[in-house]
């Protein structure tokens, strides 16, 4: 028997779904490898009855995924990039990134009151009901919703994808805002009503991208193949941008990274104190992704 590489993940529908598509590519690639899934739930799954601001934000979903990687447990974790803190151990460092899925957020009507689906021409004019709440428990979200739509509730929804459909189908609320990667990645492209354009909704820094994290030491080459070189750069813009305005998964800011040849342009986002949204824009070449993050937020302090 061959080496065995345990993966650490959430046991959530969607982040088996996601750290299964590394095991897929480490058994595909390395056939004298054995990668199996070490499931476990985080503080932040259990934990729904307050807002993640109040309980201790995206580190509640990352805890117990470090400590399996300290005591041994697991060889890597597969965590949601925007789900992943800024400050990382240096022993357990990011050893690299997926290829993105789509980055966007989406708009997701009742099972019952859309049938149009993502590929739909007239798809982008849907509109929510504007009679019921919004659900999201993202602030950098309520904030955009705020803008797009001034009459609009938003209402905070926890729990997992399948939970809060379930709520927005028995009639709790008029939509949901969630990203549009985990939709896809759970096979439910169905349920998509539309996407928000980066101009409309900036996505979350990371969003669509998963992150694997393990020891400093462990073999990088044998994740190689999963692996995607954009992706990294994206990473590294959006996540400088977020970290030199101070703001996490909770905080009114977002910031969105393309790339075009060697080109990156990146979006930022974030709130004034007089709770309006304001963004920037910066293109650069993509191998100073990391100084354009610090650029832009300084850009965007100078607007707030």
């Amino acid at each position: 028997m061959g080496n065995i590489i345990r993966i650490g993940t959430r046991d959530s529908a969607l982040a088996v779904a996601q750290a299964e598509l590394l095991r897929q590519s480490v058994m595909a690639h390395h056939p004298d490898c054995e990668a199996v899934l070490v499931k476990m739930k985080t503080a932040g799954d259990w934990m729904l009855d307050r807002r993640l601001d109040e309980i201790g934000g995206k580190g509640l979903f990352v805890k117990e995924l470090d400590q399996a990687l300290m005591d041994g447990r697991t060889d890597l974790s597969v965590h949601s990039l925007k789900d992943l803190p800024t400050d990382i151990p240096d022993d357990f460092p990011v050893l690299g990134y997926s290829r993105r899925e789509a980055a966007q957020d989406a708009l997701v009507l009742p099972a019952k009151s859309c049938s149009y689906g993502i590929g739909a021409k007239d798809s982008g004019q849907l509109q929510p009901d504007l009679s019921a709440p919004i659900g999201t428990s993202s602030p950098r979200r309520a904030a955009q919703l705020q803008e797009l739509f001034p009459d609009c509730t938003v209402k905070s929804v926890r729990g997992n994808i399948l939970t809060r459909l379930q709520k927005l189908d028995s009639g709790e609320y008029g939509a949901l805002v969630l990203a549009a990667a985990g939709l896809l990645r759970l096979g439910l492209s169905q349920r998509i009503s539309r996407l928000f354009s980066v101009k409309e909704m900036v996505p979350a820094a990371g969003q669509g991208i998963l992150a694997v994290q393990g020891r400093k030491d462990f073999d990088k080459s044998l994740l190689a193949p999963f692996f995607d070189e954009d992706a990294g750069w994206q990473a590294l813009a959006e996540r400088s941008f977020i970290r030199a305005l101070g703001g996490g998964c909770q905080a009114p800011v977002a910031a969105y990274a393309s790339i075009r040849k060697k080109r990156l342009t990146l979006t930022g986002m974030a709130v004034s104190a007089q709770h309006r949204v304001k963004r920037a824009e910066l293109t650069v070449q993509k191998y100073e992704a990391e100084k354009a993050g610090v650029r832009l937020a300084e850009m965007l302090l100078e607007k707030i």
